[in-house]
Protein backbone atom coordinates (compact mmCIF):
# COMPACT_ATOMS: atom_id res chain seq x y z
CA UNK A 1 0.00 0.00 0.00
CA UNK A 2 1.48 3.60 -0.94
CA UNK A 3 1.92 5.81 2.05
CA UNK A 4 -0.82 8.80 0.19
CA UNK A 5 -3.53 5.77 0.12
CA UNK A 6 -6.18 6.18 2.86
CA UNK A 7 -6.94 3.37 5.00
CA UNK A 8 -10.24 2.66 6.69
CA UNK A 9 -11.63 0.47 9.64
CA UNK A 10 -14.02 -2.05 8.52
CA UNK A 11 -16.43 -3.94 10.39
CA UNK A 12 -16.47 -7.68 9.63
CA UNK A 13 -19.09 -9.35 9.05
CA UNK A 14 -17.89 -12.16 11.44
CA UNK A 15 -17.42 -12.10 15.39
CA UNK A 16 -14.54 -12.59 17.41
CA UNK A 17 -14.10 -14.67 20.20
CA UNK A 18 -17.19 -13.70 23.25
CA UNK A 19 -19.12 -12.68 20.44
CA UNK A 20 -17.17 -9.39 20.16
CA UNK A 21 -16.88 -7.23 16.71
CA UNK A 22 -13.95 -7.99 14.50
CA UNK A 23 -12.23 -4.57 12.44
CA UNK A 24 -9.26 -4.75 9.33
CA UNK A 25 -8.03 -1.61 8.79
CA UNK A 26 -6.77 -1.24 5.18
CA UNK A 27 -7.61 0.43 1.35
CA UNK A 28 -10.42 -2.54 0.76
CA UNK A 29 -8.22 -4.21 -1.24
CA UNK A 30 -6.96 -7.12 0.79
CA UNK A 31 -7.46 -10.60 0.98
CA UNK A 32 -9.46 -10.32 4.51
CA UNK A 33 -11.34 -7.43 2.58
CA UNK A 34 -12.36 -9.98 -0.46
CA UNK A 35 -13.14 -12.51 2.19
CA UNK A 36 -15.30 -10.33 4.27
CA UNK A 37 -17.02 -9.04 0.63
CA UNK A 38 -17.76 -12.50 0.16
CA UNK A 39 -19.11 -13.63 3.27
CA UNK A 40 -21.52 -10.19 2.97
CA UNK A 41 -22.26 -12.18 -0.19
CA UNK A 42 -23.22 -14.89 1.12
CA UNK A 43 -25.19 -13.22 3.83
CA UNK A 44 -27.63 -11.30 1.86
CA UNK A 45 -28.33 -13.79 -0.67
CA UNK A 46 -29.08 -16.41 2.23
CA UNK A 47 -31.45 -13.52 3.78
CA UNK A 48 -33.18 -13.30 0.63
CA UNK A 49 -33.26 -16.95 -0.13
CA UNK A 50 -34.71 -17.34 3.68
CA UNK A 51 -37.75 -14.06 3.01
CA UNK A 52 -38.93 -16.20 -0.05
CA UNK A 53 -39.58 -19.54 2.17
CA UNK A 54 -41.13 -17.50 5.32
CA UNK A 55 -43.27 -16.31 2.76
CA UNK A 56 -44.42 -19.41 1.38
CA UNK A 57 -44.51 -20.69 5.10
CA UNK A 58 -46.54 -18.35 6.34
CA UNK A 59 -48.80 -18.98 3.05
CA UNK A 60 -49.51 -22.26 4.62
CA UNK A 61 -52.40 -22.61 7.11
CA UNK A 62 -50.76 -25.68 8.38
CA UNK A 63 -48.01 -24.59 9.66
CA UNK A 64 -47.06 -25.74 12.93
CA UNK A 65 -45.60 -23.73 16.19
CA UNK A 66 -42.20 -25.66 16.26
CA UNK A 67 -41.77 -24.54 12.57
CA UNK A 68 -42.42 -21.10 13.20
CA UNK A 69 -40.09 -20.67 15.89
CA UNK A 70 -37.44 -22.19 13.56
CA UNK A 71 -38.54 -19.57 10.97
CA UNK A 72 -38.10 -17.09 13.36
CA UNK A 73 -34.89 -18.27 14.83
CA UNK A 74 -33.38 -17.95 11.25
CA UNK A 75 -35.31 -14.82 10.69
CA UNK A 76 -33.31 -13.51 13.79
CA UNK A 77 -29.74 -14.79 12.40
CA UNK A 78 -30.12 -13.49 9.12
CA UNK A 79 -31.45 -10.36 10.50
CA UNK A 80 -28.35 -9.88 12.80
CA UNK A 81 -26.08 -10.46 9.82
CA UNK A 82 -27.54 -8.14 7.18
CA UNK A 83 -27.51 -5.68 9.83
CA UNK A 84 -23.99 -5.92 10.36
CA UNK A 85 -23.54 -5.37 6.76
CA UNK A 86 -25.40 -2.35 6.64
CA UNK A 87 -23.46 -1.06 9.60
CA UNK A 88 -20.14 -1.66 8.15
CA UNK A 89 -21.22 -0.48 4.91
CA UNK A 90 -22.77 2.88 5.97
CA UNK A 91 -19.54 3.29 8.40
CA UNK A 92 -17.34 2.84 5.38
CA UNK A 93 -19.63 5.21 3.35
CA UNK A 94 -19.55 7.75 5.80
CA UNK A 95 -15.35 7.50 6.10
CA UNK A 96 -15.54 7.65 2.60
CA UNK A 97 -17.16 11.00 1.89
CA UNK A 98 -14.93 12.20 4.67
CA UNK A 99 -12.22 11.62 2.76
CA UNK A 100 -13.78 13.06 -0.73
CA UNK A 101 -16.21 15.84 0.71
CA UNK A 102 -16.44 17.13 -2.84
CA UNK A 103 -17.70 14.29 -4.44
CA UNK A 104 -21.61 13.30 -4.32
Amino acid sequence: MKQNEAQTVRLLPWEGQGGKPCYVLGDGSGYVSRLADNIESVQLGMADDLLGHAADLLADRQVTGPELHFLASRLTESLRDVRRVAESRGSRTVAASRQHPDQP
